[in-house]
């Protein structure tokens, strides 16, 4: 569970970056979700009220989602997001690809 200022704002900017929303979970009306529920592929991540943004000296979240192509996902993402390290090899075997979310925090896709 990730712990962010404003779970509208962050579920909405992940839909555009190709995740499914799940569930939501807030005032009846609909305006004020305190919880969610996104998914990439099997990937299942859960956002909750409380949290505060990243500053540029720390990062409070690292989240890593697997994929089947990274640079398909870094292709149709990176003239919409902050990338912060273009696709690379990793000496683990992994192709990645780090991109930081409205929230400040990582986001690596590995394949």
């Amino acid at each position: 569970m990730i712990h962010v200022p404003d779970v509208r704002a962050t579920v909405e900017w992940y839909r555009q970056i190709g995740f499914e929303v799940v569930a939501t979970y807030g005032d009846e009306t609909g305006d004020n979700f305190s919880f969610a529920i996104v998914s990439f592929g099997e990937t299942q991540v859960m956002f909750n009220t409380g949290g505060e943004t990243s500053d540029k000296r720390r990062r409070e979240v690292d989240l890593y989602v697997y994929t089947d192509n990274v640079d398909e996902i870094y292709e149709s993402l990176k003239e919409r997001v902050e990338v912060v390290e273009r696709p690379h090899d990793t000496f683990y075997g992994q192709r990645e690809v780090i991109l930081r979310d409205l929230n400040r925090f990582w986001i690596t896709f590995g394949q």
